[in-house]
């Protein structure tokens, strides 16, 4: 099983084109169905284990962000610049990784 979207790696600030049909990422009516369709490489290291601490957040039942935060500071995951969780480094690291 394909893990990403290799397609997705061209496209990565790629202007689409204004003409209809030209520039499609695959060809319509023939689509492979991916698993991780948005996807264009697989998780780094620190990305797999921010989403295996979020799981363990959400199943211990943060639902608002400071209570995330802090479950993340509890579980002793540092952001990937080495610095403990904020409200807002968490907000400005979701925006970036794009969740």
């Amino acid at each position: 099983m394909v893990e990403y979207n290799e397609k997705l790696m061209q496209w990565i600030n790629c202007k689409p084109s204004t003409e209809a049909g030209v520039g499609n990422i695959q060809t319509p009516g023939v689509v492979e169905h991916l698993v991780w369709q948005n996807r264009y490489r697989e998780p780094s290291e620190y990305e797999q284990s921010l989403i295996d601490h979020l799981i363990h957040a959400f199943a211990d039942g943060a639902v608002e962000l400071d209570a995330v935060v802090t479950s993340l500071n509890t579980q002793g995951l540092l952001n990937e610049g080495g610095e403990k969780w904020t409200s807002e480094n968490f907000t400005f690291e979701m925006a970036r990784l794009g969740y």
